[in-house]
């Protein structure tokens, strides 16, 4: 793949509306539900970006009969509980690692046999938390060294229906012992000390499958279901993704004298940490017209830079919520005034890149001044956007990739990442809207 480096120069206040893209975990599971779904599903406001046509790609080729007509919408007629077939070749995932755990669930309930590759950033992630409880329920894996891809999965004739205590707050692992819990004999149980995304759950719910949750102590839950139920179509709107709008928000934010609106944004409680956040840091963000669409809290947010970010303690309770924005926080925190801390942050050292490194100097090659630990991030900002002027390594991550491109947006230099493809994997249209608001991007020496 042919790689463009990319410099982001510094912007105008920005103004307008930000039209964000669908929810990337909702988009997910809307294709995979409704490929396993009798009747019809309707996708409404569906992300389109290379990780979700990757999900879709592979449920069609397990099987499920899913098309995007002429206005946008996704229509999927599914198999059934039980009914995907054995594709008759590898499932490429591209850098989905949500794809690739959930999808491993579902062919671990089912008695086919699937191979599983990806792009090089998305075959260097462990997926060994996924193939323990797999492998408790039944299935056959094999894989690359370290439990990586590729790997070959082969569901068992009687999938067994087990109790598992998450040995890290991961809501990916949660989905797929779930989802293989869907063609279990009996319950399928799963206790999380730490309360992770609940897409899964809702969306189960939506379709037709009940989903109990027992509230244990110490704020721990048991998550449970039972096996053989049928999924049931349904019509699913999906509101637009609070990851991917905290890019324009923190524009937004660093710009002094932007003001911006976006529309539809989910604001579920466990995703919505970083505005949390970011209003704790003396943000202006204002919450509008506050409703609930297909069993989600969505809401408008308007946006102000002021510049008057400060510098926080950030909670480690915290990481579960904000787990993807990390990136874009410490974005933020190189504007604030004071001192940031963030910490519990060793589950970015294994998202698409070592997260927390590539911040790390990423932002110290931009003239951030900061300090990092094993597990976490200190930045010390002086109340000014940093001088910039430095060169990125983005490792084929979307979310680091567009970070520096918002950190260029305020710096006195221009900031330049080494590939802006990565981009496409979830905001296909990042660099159009964000020109459109008023920002300055290009390919490096045009």
């Amino acid at each position: 793949m042919t790689t463009q480096k990319f410099s982001s120069y510094k912007a105008r206040p920005l103004k307008g509306i930000a039209q964000i893209p669908g929810d990337k975990s909702i988009s997910h599971r809307s294709l995979m539900f409704g490929g396993l779904a009798i009747g019809e599903t309707v996708i409404h406001g569906l992300l389109e970006g290379e990780d979700c046509i990757h999900t879709a790609d592979a449920m069609r080729a397990m099987g499920a009969d899913i098309i995007c007509d002429d206005k946008g919408v996704w229509h999927c007629h599914g198999v059934g509980t039980g009914g995907l077939n054995e594709p008759t070749d590898i499932l490429e995932m591209g850098n989905s690692g949500t794809s690739t755990r959930l999808l491993m669930g579902l062919v671990g309930g089912h008695n086919i046999t699937v191979t599983f590759s990806g792009d090089g950033s998305l075959n260097k992630r462990p997926m060994g938390r996924v193939i323990k409880p797999l492998e408790q329920m039944g299935a056959k894996v094999m894989s690359a060294d370290g439990g990586r891809l590729p790997l070959t999965i082969t569901g068992p004739e009687d999938t067994l229906a087990i109790k598992y205590k998450l040995p890290v707050a991961s809501a990916q692992v949660k989905s797929c012992v779930m989802l293989a819990g869907l063609s279990a004999a009996g319950t399928t149980s799963v206790i999380e000390t730490t309360p992770t995304r609940d897409h899964t759950e809702n969306m189960l719910r939506a379709f037709g499958v009940p989903v109990e949750v027992e509230d244990l102590e110490d704020g721990a839950q048991k998550i449970s279901l039972t096996g053989g139920q049928d999924l049931k179509g349904t019509t699913v709107h999906v509101p637009s993704d609070p990851s991917s709008a905290a890019f324009p928000t923190v524009a937004a934010l660093i710009v002094e004298g932007s003001e911006i609106e976006m529309r539809n944004i989910l604001m579920n409680d466990r995703r919505n940490g970083i505005y949390t956040t970011l209003k704790e840091m003396g943000a202006d963000i204002e919450f509008k017209n506050e409703r609930i669409e297909s069993g989600e809290d969505v809401a408008d947010l308007i946006v102000r830079g002021t510049g008057s970010l400060k510098g926080i303690d950030v909670p480690a309770s915290r990481v579960p919520s904000m787990i993807d924005e990390f990136p874009i926080l410490a974005v933020a925190a190189s504007c604030a005034n004071g001192t940031t801390t963030m910490t519990g942050l060793e589950e970015l050292r294994v998202k698409e890149s070592d997260r927390l490194l590539m911040m790390f100097e990423g932002l110290k090659a931009n003239g951030v001044d900061l300090e990092m630990g094993e597990d976490w991030l200190t930045i010390r900002g002086n109340g000014s956007p940093p001088t910039g002027g430095g060169e990125v390594e983005t490792a084929l991550d979307h979310r680091i990739a567009m970070s520096f491109m918002v950190l260029g947006m305020a710096t006195s230099n221009p900031v330049t990442i080494d590939d802006s493809a990565p981009i496409r994997t979830s905001f296909p249209n990042f660099v159009d809207l964000m020109h459109d608001l008023g920002g300055n991007m290009m390919p490096k020496n045009s």
